[in-house]
C-alpha cells in the first residue's frame, strides 16, 4: 500500500459531481490543500444525467421554495459570465391548458421570476399569440396563448469538469477512478484507504476533514466508510429523459404542464435532436444501475404529443438517459414536492476532524453550496481571499460568444462552421489549444466520424481526466449521438488499443501530492 509520507491534506473531498468539485474549486482558491477521489469518471453520475438547464426553478414557487429559486434566479446570470462558452440564454415557451394552472397563477409566478433574482442581462418574460407567434407553429390549434420567459442552458458534464480543471489550477488534486474503503481517525486527522479501480493499487492518504459529496452514495459513505452515524437521509428520485430527432425549428424550449400536475421540458438539443424530461419516480435500487423504464418514455411521449402536431412514440426514442437525484428526506409523500434544497450535515470532535455531508442541491446553485461549504468548514481551517471573486472557469474568458466564434472561424477558414461552434461550446479560449499549428483537418489526425478529429481525443486525455471511449462520446461530447453503431465499436476499439493503459500514464498519489 502507498502512502503519502509527511504529508496532510486540509481536506479530503469525496465525490466527483458538480457538489464535489465545486466545493474543491472554491476550498482550492481560498488556500486549502485538497485532494479528490471520484470512484468512476468525473460527472459520471447525477451530474451529466440532468435537463441540463440554469434555472431558478419556476414549478418551486408552488412549494414556497422562495429562498432556492432566489438564489437561483440570481446563479444563473452569474453563472453566465463565469462560462459564456458552455452556459447560453434560453428562451421557454409555456403553453396555456385551459383545464389546469389558471392565467392568472402563471402570471404571478412569471412577475415573480422576473423580479426576485435582480434579472440585468437575461430578457423577461411576455405574453404569446400562439396562432400567430412563431413559437406557435409546432403546437396544436387548441393552444392559442402561451408565455415566454428566460433561463439558459448549460453542458453539464463540462461545467464539472471545468471546476475541475480550475481547482487542480489551484493546487487541487484530482483522482478520478479512485474509491474510498475506509477511513478512520488517527489522533485529530483522518486517515483514508483508497483504491485505483482500475489497477487495484492502494494508496493512503491523510487529511484534516472531510467533506462527504457522494450524491446517491452519501449515506453509504457516512455510515460504511467514515463510521458516521447520522439523522439525516437521503431520498432518491429518479430522473430520466429521451432523446428524439428534432421536433421543430427555431431555438426556443417549451415547458408542458401535464394532469398530475408535474412539468417537463423539450428542448433543442444537438443540432439534431429534442431533448425531453423529466420525471420524478422513487428509487431504491443500486444508483449505479440506474435505467428509464418502459413506463417512464411512454409517460413522456403521451405528454408531448398532447401538445404538439407531431406525436411522439417510443420507437422515436434514439437515447435515454436517466439519474439519480439524492435529495434530502422532507417527508414528503409527493415525489415532486421533495425539497431540491441543500441540507449540510456537519459532524466533528470538539472542533478537529471534521465530516461535512451534502444533501440535495442543483446545478445552478452549486457555488453557492461551495460558498455555504466553506463557510460552515471555516472555523476549522484558516481561508485567504480569493484572489479574483468571480473568475472565468477555464476558457470562460472569451467575452460575447458569437464575436469569439467568428474570429475562431476567421482565424480557422478550413474548419466546417457546424465544427467550430461545437469546438467554440465545448472549450471557448482552450479550443486554440486543440488547433495550434493545424491548417486542414488533415493536420487534426485520424477522422472517426462526425467531427471527432485524433487531435481533439489526446486533448481529452492528456488534459481532461478522459480514460475511455463512454468519458469522450457521452461526457466530454455528446458524439456519440453522431456516430453509427460501427464508429463507436470503431473507436472504442481504436482507443483500447492506442490509448488505455499504457498510452496514458496516471500519477500516483506520492508523486503527485509532492
Amino acid at each position: 500500500m502507498g502512502t503519502v509520507e509527511n504529508l496532510v491534506y486540509d481536506l479530503l473531498v469525496i465525490g466527483g459531481g458538480i457538489n464535489g468539485v465545486g466545493i474543491a474549486n472554491e476550498a482550492a482558491q481560498r488556500g486549502l490543500s485538497i485532494v479528490l477521489c471520484e470512484q468512476n469518471d468525473l460527472a459520471s453520475g447525477t451530474s451529466s444525467r440532468s435537463s441540463k438547464l440554469i434555472h431558478g426553478g419556476l414549478r418551486y414557487l408552488e412549494y414556497y421554495e422562495f429562498r432556492l429559486v432566489r438564489e437561483a434566479l440570481t446563479e444563473r446570470e452569474v453563472l453566465l459570465q463565469m462560462a459564456p462558452h458552455i452556459i447560453k440564454p434560453l428562451r421557454f415557451v409555456l403553453p396555456h391548458h385551459k383545464a389546469l394552472r389558471p392565467t392568472w397563477m402563471i402570471r404571478a409566478g412569471l412577475f415573480m421570476y422576473d423580479h426576485l433574482g435582480g434579472r440585468k442581462i437575461l430578457p423577461a418574460s411576455r405574453s404569446l399569440n400562439l396562432r400567430k407567434s412563431q413559437q406557435g407553429e409546432p403546437l396544436k390549434n387548441e393552444f392559442v396563448r402561451g408565455f415566454e420567459y428566460s433561463d439558459c442552458w448549460v453542458d453539464d458534464a463540462r461545467l464539472v469538469l471545468l471546476n475541475a480543471l480550475q481547482a487542480q489550477e489551484h493546487g487541487a488534486k484530482i483522482l478520478t477512478r479512485t474509491r474510498i474503503e475506509a477511513a478512520e481517525k488517527v489522533g485529530n486527522i483522518w486517515r483514508a484507504r483508497m483504491v485505483d479501480v482500475d489497477t487495484g493499487v492502494a494508496q493512503t492518504v491523510f487529511a484534516k476533514g472531510i467533506v462527504n459529496a457522494a450524491g446517491p452514495w452519501v449515506e453509504d459513505v457516512l455510515k460504511q466508510k467514515l463510521g458516521v452515524r447520522t439523522k439525516k437521509g437521503v431520498r432518491l428520485i429518479k430522473g430520466s429523459h429521451i432523446v428524439v430527432p428534432k421536433l421543430y425549428e427555431g431555438d426556443q424550449a417549451y415547458i408542458l404542464q401535464n394532469h398530475d400536475n408535474r412539468i417537463a421540458f423539450v428542448i433543442p438539443y444537438e443540432n439534431d435532436f429534442s431533448l425531453i424530461g423529466t420525471t420524478d419516480v422513487p428509487y431504491t435500487d443500486d444508483p449505479a444501475h440506474v435505467a428509464i423504464e418502459q413506463e417512464e418514455s411512454e409517460y413522456l411521449c403521451q405528454l408531448v404529443s398532447e401538445y404538439f402536431n407531431k406525436p411522439v412514440t417510443t420507437q422515436d426514442i434514439v437515447w435515454t438517459y436517466s439519474g439519480v437525484r439524492p435529495l434530502y428526506d422532507d417527508d414528503s409523500d409527493n415525489p415532486s414536492a421533495v425539497t431540491r434544497d441543500y441540507v449540510f450535515s456537519l459532524r466533528h470532535d470538539n472542533g478537529q476532524t471534521p465530516v461535512l455531508s451534502i444533501f440535495g442541491g442543483k446545478i445552478t446553485t452549486y457555488r453557492q453550496l461551495a460558498l455555504h461549504a466553506i463557510r460552515d468548514l471555516a472555523p476549522f481551517f484558516k481561508l485567504r481571499a480569493k484572489a479574483q471573486e468571480l473568475a472565468p472557469l477555464p476558457g470562460g474568458d472569451i467575452g460575447d460568444f458569437n464575436e469569439f466564434l467568428a474570429s475562431l472561424q476567421l482565424r480557422n477558414p478550413w474548419l466546417p462552421a457546424r465544427m467550430a461552434k461545437r469546438l467554440a461550446r465545448a472549450y471557448g479560449g482552450r479550443v486554440n489549444d486543440i488547433l495550434r499549428g493545424a491548417s486542414s483537418l488533415a493536420d487534426l489526425g485520424q477522422h472517426f466520424g462526425a467531427d471527432l478529429y485524433q487531435r481533439e481525443v489526446e486533448f481529452l486525455v492528456a488534459r481532461e481526466w478522459a480514460r475511455s471511449a463512454e468519458d469522450i462520446l457521452w461526457r466530454r461530447s455528446k458524439l456519440g449521438l453522431h456516430l453509427n453503431a460501427d464508429q463507436v465499436l470503431a473507436f472504442d476499439e481504436w482507443f483500447q488499443a492506442n490509448i488505455s493503459g499504457h498510452h496514458v500514464r496516471i500519477e500516483p498519489l506520492q508523486q503527485l501530492a509532492g
